[in-house]
Parts: C-alpha cells; structure tokens; sequence
C-alpha cells in the first residue's frame, strides 16, 4: 500500500535518526550547503575512485569488449533505480537508499565473484580469515578511498553509519519470514561473517531486496544476448509463465517483483512477495544457477582468474622482508615498473613512511609496512580494487619480457 511505511522511514522523528546519522569524525560542512547529510555521502561516493572502477568490474559474464553485457556500475545503478521506486511508493527515505544502493558494492574484486573466491582462499590463508566483498566495502569507505577536502588535503570518506550499515548488510537470502530490520545499534566490527545481521534501517532492508530483484532478471537478459540459453528457452518460458510471443526482458521480471513486493509489504509483517512471487523468484535463481552461473560457458575463464590473481599477489608478497620491504619493492621497478609504482603509490597513502604533509594527507594509517600480516592485507586490498582490465594488464607485464 502506498505510503504505508511513512510511520518507519528514517528521518528526524525516528528513534533511530542519531545513530543512523552518525560518523566516525564530524563532516566539514560548507556555510551554504543546500544537501541533506545523506545526499553529501551519495555525492562523496560518487565521487570515489572505487565508484568509477566499477564501470570495469565484471558483473557476472566476463565480456570486456561487449558494451552491452551488464558491469558492476550498471548492476548498481539498476539496484539505486530499484530501491528508489520502492522507497518512493512505501513512503520510505529515497535519499537514504540511493547513497547505499550506489554504495553496496564498492568492495567487489575484479571478475565478480570468483575474483572474490580467490582472495578469500588467499586471505584464508595468509590472514587466517575470509575475503568478503560487503566487509571489503566497508573497509574501502572507512579507510581506502580518499577525497580531497577543502583545505586540500586527503582524507577518508567519512560516511554516516546508515550507509556504512547498508554496505555491509546488503547480502543474503530473503527467507519466508520476510525481511525486518535489526533493533541493535552495533559497532560495525562485529561482522565476522555475511548475512549476519539484518540491516539496522528499513531502507537498507530495500536495497538489500532490490539487490535480489535487480540481478536474475538482468542475468538472464544477458545471457540470452550471449546465446548460454539457446538450449533452456522453452524451459525458461514455461517456468515464467511467458509464451514465446511475448518480450522476455529484464524490465518485465523487476515490473512483476516490485509491484508485488509494494502490495504485500507492511511493518507488520515487514518486506515480503506473496507466496507466488516468493517462489517464481527462488525458482528464477535456481534457473540462473543450473544453466548461467554454472554452466561451461561461464565457467571456463576462471583458470585465468585464478593464474592473474596470484601471480599479482605472489610478486608483490615475494618483496616483504621486514625492514627491507620497501627496498624490495623499488628493485622490482626494474621488471615491472607499472605494477611496482602503483603499488608504491598505493602504500604510500596508507602506511607509516614517507612525508605525509608533504603528500598531503590527512587519513588514517592502516598498514605497517614490516608487519608481514598487514602487507598481506595491504596486497589484497590493492588487488581488490581492480578493474578486470588493469588486473588483466599488471598479469601482461608480469609475463612479457
């Protein structure tokens, strides 16, 4: 029903707001500053270098050169036009759900989730835990992306807690139960694993949903384009209902979904699909997962993945040893310079060397360079922000002589 949220949206009256609304250090503030608080942080990431690597990062079909394949920006950009006409309808705070849906995310590695597999094999084993890309992200608007402020110096993101929440809430499955945010103001370290609270903001829960609805349909939409569905059309036509006749595209799943997640939706009972709807979408995913996400044709590039990810990581690490880390890293300018440079570059703005006034920052420390467990994280870090291209191109120079 229209407007039947209004009660719970996030705004000044809500019991929630000064949590919500929190940040780790208080925001410069111009004196004639027309934003909200919420639409300063969806510009700040907007803003980001993560943000704009995105336009790169494979999404689910590793197509580089096909402009037409969805990449990670556009799987956001569908998941912000989502959660707003949701929000919008429910009487929710579009302003809150468009920062995090732009936001969610930001801490994916290159080439999707299988990039996101190795480094947590990597991470598992060198860091002695576990590689996520909605605790990656977090860690990227906390402590990795920086702007330039208006005195010129860089700093961190700084980002108030309902986003920061949504960035590391917005994965898992949404149950029969439907979906109610938490009550319980926590720290946001105390994520160990995904999905292990739900999201504090009920405009958070949105962006958690339209996440679900924004990607089965699109996947499938590309994969046709692909021709992966030549063989599973009629099965595929059958499990939706559709006659062959009729247009079978992204806009058609997310217009059916949305409506019906609008019509069956109260705080009572809290974000739900009818029983129809709920199993239309899980028998979608179990489609996408047996003839897309699993196929040969998907599956086949990640050998690849795999020899690109740790060939990058394996050089870099081979440069720790203690003291002499930094020295190690300068020696490999001769072999390959681009990879040693920006890696350089990269610690330079998060370690305890180098003159940090003078490179004008006003960041957070976050790496010591001799501790072998933080260059290890540093490294994956690195890598993690990627886009599928410069990884591909750090691999080329790694190879050519």
């Amino acid at each position: 029903m229209k407007n039947s949220f209004k009660t719970v949206a996030m705004n000044e009256n809500n019991p929630k707001w000064k949590n919500v609304i929190s940040r780790i250090a208080p925001l410069e503030t111009r004196s004639n500053d027309i934003r909200s608080g919420f639409d300063r942080d969806y510009t700040r990431i907007i803003h980001s270098n993560a943000y704009r690597r995105l336009k790169h990062k494979t999404q689910v079909f590793f197509s580089p050169e096909n402009d037409h394949i969805c990449t990670r920006i556009e799987h956001v950009t569908h998941v912000e036009s989502i959660s707003y006409t949701i929000a919008s309808y429910l009487g929710l705070n579009t302003e809150l759900t468009k920062a995090i849906a732009v936001a969610h995310d930001l801490g994916h590695s290159p080439f999707g989730h299988e990039g996101e597999k190795i480094l947590s094999e990597i991470s598992s084993r060198d860091l002695g835990y576990s590689f996520w890309h909605e605790k990656n992200g977090l860690d990227f608007v906390d402590s990795i992306e920086l702007l330039v402020g208006h005195d010129g110096y860089k700093k961190n993101l700084n980002l108030s807690y309902g986003i920061r929440d949504g960035i590391i809430s917005h994965c898992g499955e949404i149950d029969e139960n439907a979906l109610r945010p938490r009550n319980e103001f926590i720290a946001l370290n105390e994520y160990v694993r995904p999905n292990q609270y739900a999201p504090y903001t009920w405009e958070a829960c949105v962006v958690k949903i339209s996440d679900k609805i924004s990607y089965i349909g699109r996947d499938i939409e590309d994969a046709i384009t692909l021709g992966i569905l030549d063989n599973h059309l009629e099965e595929l036509y059958s499990l939706l209902n559709f006659n062959s006749s009729e247009t079978l595209n992204n806009s058609t799943i997310i217009n059916y979904l949305v409506c019906d997640l609008c019509e069956n939706s109260s705080p009572e009972k809290g974000l739900c699909f009818s029983s129809k709807a709920f199993n239309l979408m899980n028998k979608i995913k179990e489609f996408n997962y047996n003839h897309i996400y699993f196929s040969r044709r998907t599956r086949t590039s990640i050998k690849y993945f795999k020899l690109v990810i740790n060939e990058i990581y394996d050089i870099l690490k081979e440069c720790y040893d203690k003291e002499n880390t930094l020295q190690n890293l300068n020696s490999l300018r001769k072999f390959y310079p681009k990879l040693a440079n920006e890696f350089y570059h990269f610690l330079e703005n998060y370690c305890d060397f180098g003159n940090r006034e003078e490179l004008k920052l006003k960041n957070k420390v976050i790496f010591n360079i001799s501790d072998e467990k933080d260059f290890s994280k540093a490294i994956i870090s690195y890598i993690s922000g990627m886009t599928d291209n410069f990884a591909m191109e750090m691999y080329n120079e790694i190879i050519r002589f």
